[in-house]
């Protein structure tokens, strides 16, 4: 008959095991196969460990006998368990989603794809999980081509991470045709088990224009809204920048590349008023704005589920929320730095370039 082998354990390793043995957040397997452990190394026998515990004896000599092989290690997991081999070919699955177009269709679904490997469309989706492959989403972006991008770059992230002494800085753009719309019919109140909801159709009332300044200093803002989004209005909006900052400031406003922003009226306003000056963002990089977060922040939170029936309705709300937020204003905090935003767009030029050569071939 065979024996036993015998446990012989450290101070240390009795410790360990005697707190596996009584914690009640580990699980009760390995609570159990710690409490075989410490009987095994006090010189029980299986059959008294097995009676003493309610369990069967293989099952007391197995991690008996794992124990003395492997050590606390091979006690706390369990070894791998035979079983049917998979039929699904993950390598396949992940070359055809990234590399291959369905028939008629632009990617592929989960069921589309089973169907052409013969698989389970549940198969597919784990393969995909496991991969993180969402071939039914998409991302726009537009790589800037701008000949001073770097130059333009380093000036703006500079003034957000080291700004001018004595100085403000104000991130500025205009949100055009904000639309009052009203829905044709009335939405139902959010309750439990239903989410709030609103018609897929609408009436428009007319549109407005939101001319905003963002400071970088404590995140507060300037604002107003007007009809139009001219040469005319943005020196109407720039005057009102000049009367609610304080007047021995320099003023450094970010602005993008809309003509407006350069008009020759525009230039010479501004040369009439040195403390003004301009940083304009590279061409197709409005992201380098920080007043577009703001934006973003204002749609979602006010406009998208908002229902307006006038264009005076519609500003009304807008300077209700530009007041909520001043009244204790969050700046956005800038991290990036110039040279990891200049490393990723360089990465993406190469990337377009290599796409552009195999169409080309």
């Amino acid at each position: 008959m065979r024996a036993a082998p015998m446990i012989v354990l450290t101070e240390a390793e009795r410790k360990k095991l005697t707190q596996l043995a009584k914690s009640r957040t580990t699980s009760v397997r390995l609570a159990r196969r710690a409490q075989i452990v410490l009987r095994a190394a006090m010189g029980a026998h299986n059959d008294a460990i097995a009676q003493e515990l309610k369990i069967g004896r293989v099952q007391v000599g197995r991690w008996r006998e794992r124990y003395a092989e492997g050590g606390l290690a091979a006690i706390t997991q369990d070894l791998p368990r035979g079983g049917r081999p998979p039929k699904v070919d993950a390598a396949e699955v992940v070359r055809l989603t990234t590399q291959t177009r369905p028939e008629g269709a632009t990617h592929w679904s989960t069921r589309r794809l089973a169907a052409k490997m013969g698989v389970s469309d549940t198969t597919v989706l784990r393969v995909w999980h496991r991969h993180g492959l969402k071939p039914h989403l998409v991302r726009t972006f537009k790589v800037s081509r701008d000949p001073r991008f770097v130059e333009k770059l380093e000036d703006i992230v500079g003034l957000y991470l080291n700004p001018p002494e004595h100085a403000l800085v104000l991130c500025c753009d205009e949100k055009s045709q904000v639309q009052a719309l009203d829905r044709t019919q009335p939405g139902l109140p959010l309750k439990k088990g239903r989410a709030g909801t609103m018609t897929h159709d609408y009436k428009r009332h007319g549109t407005t224009t939101l001319f905003a300044a963002l400071s970088t200093l404590d995140g507060s803002l300037i604002s107003c809204c007007q009809q139009r989004h001219r040469h005319e209005e943005w020196l109407v909006f720039l005057r009102r920048i000049h009367r609610q900052t304080p007047k021995d400031k320099e003023l450094h406003l970010i602005c993008d590349n809309y003509a407006t922003h350069k008009h020759p009226h525009v230039q010479a306003r501004l040369a009439q008023h040195p403390r003004f000056h301009m940083h304009f963002t590279p061409t197709s990089a409005s992201w380098l704005n920080m007043v577009e977060r703001f934006f973003r922040d204002l749609s979602t939170q006010r406009l998208e589920r908002g229902v307006f029936r006038s264009v005076p309705e519609l500003t009304a709300a807008i300077k209700e929320y530009v007041t909520v937020h001043n009244k204790n204003p969050k700046p956005f905090i800038w991290t990036a730095k110039a040279a990891d935003i200049l490393q990723k767009v360089i990465r993406a030029n190469r990337r377009l370039s290599s796409k552009q050569n195999e169409a080309l071939h």
